[in-house]
């Protein structure tokens, strides 16, 4: 939770500083020294889908230092944007609801989330319509379980123990560094836009964690990889207006590296800020 208070305080903060960015602007023009030819530099950074970043010469500008939206061109670099915030959903073997094997993961629906966003993109630009782009970011599945239950560390498969006291809050959350490759329609030409992403997405297990938040033992954290799947694949989907969507993503392989999970998978659904 202490994550998501960051984040929504840290995203609430970048809007403050984007007037100063867009001052700044103005000041970032060099002159080459060979024939006096003046060069503009435009912004590199995006801030909350501000528009497409990269480094800009003057072919790229108008006679008012704005990028020309219909010239081909490549785009790139740090950034804070696609900012998802939605609830994570399991699906046992194509049915939404838990197998006897896997009731101990039974999880409260309106408290289970996904939290992601990205922070570095490279792509093309082929006109005001259409861009495709490499991403890299960072997601969270955070699953509050309903069951007094500790799961076990360095289990060969996914593996808990029953407790006697009841938790607070009993949470297993994963961590993964994704990299989206994403194919972008917008609509025509305007201060604002319809945008349609979509795209396939891998991801690596940066970690795994167990909160535990009970009146006799007060708050408990464990790290483990819990058996997450390693390595992940799937797709994404989002779909909005200016900065405010929806998103869908899919995970294709198995949620847990473990035999007695095998057919569990993940999806995710929620609002996203930010689409650029």
């Amino acid at each position: 939770m202490k994550k998501l208070i960051f984040i929504a305080a840290l995203v609430s903060g970048i809007g403050a500083t984007t007037s100063i960015a867009n001052a700044q602007q103005d000041s970032l023009k060099g002159k080459s020294g060979a024939k006096g030819k003046s060069i503009n530099y435009g912004k590199t950074i995006s801030i909350i889908g501000s528009g497409d970043e990269g480094i800009y010469t003057s072919k790229y500008r108008d006679s008012l230092n704005k990028v020309n939206q219909h010239k081909a061109r490549f785009v790139g670099g740090i950034t804070f944007t696609r900012f998802d915030l939605g609830f994570s959903k399991l699906i046992d073997n194509g049915s939404f609801s838990l197998s006897p094997s896997n009731q101990f993961l039974d999880y409260q629906f309106g408290k289970t989330s996904h939290v992601s966003f990205d922070v570095l993109q490279l792509g093309y630009r082929f006109n005001s319509h259409f861009k495709i782009y490499l991403a890299g970011g960072f997601d969270w599945t955070l699953i509050r379980l309903k069951r007094d239950i500790t799961m076990q560390k360095n289990a060969a498969n996914l593996s808990y123990t029953n407790e006697s006291i009841h938790f607070d809050k009993n949470r297993l959350s994963s961590s993964y560094l994704h990299i989206p490759l994403n194919f972008e329609l917008r609509s025509k030409q305007n201060d604002k836009y319809f945008y349609f992403v979509f795209g396939p997405e891998i991801s690596f297990l940066l970690n795994g964690k167990v909160k535990q938040i009970s009146g006799e033992r007060g708050k408990e954290k464990f790290k483990d990889d819990y058996n997450f799947a390693p390595f992940r694949y799937g797709a994404n989907l989002r779909f909005g207006y200016d900065n405010l969507g929806v998103f869908v993503k899919y995970y294709a392989n198995d949620m847990f590296d473990s035999a007695p999970q095998k057919g569990l998978k993940n999806m995710a659904f929620g609002l996203t800020l930010g689409l650029n």
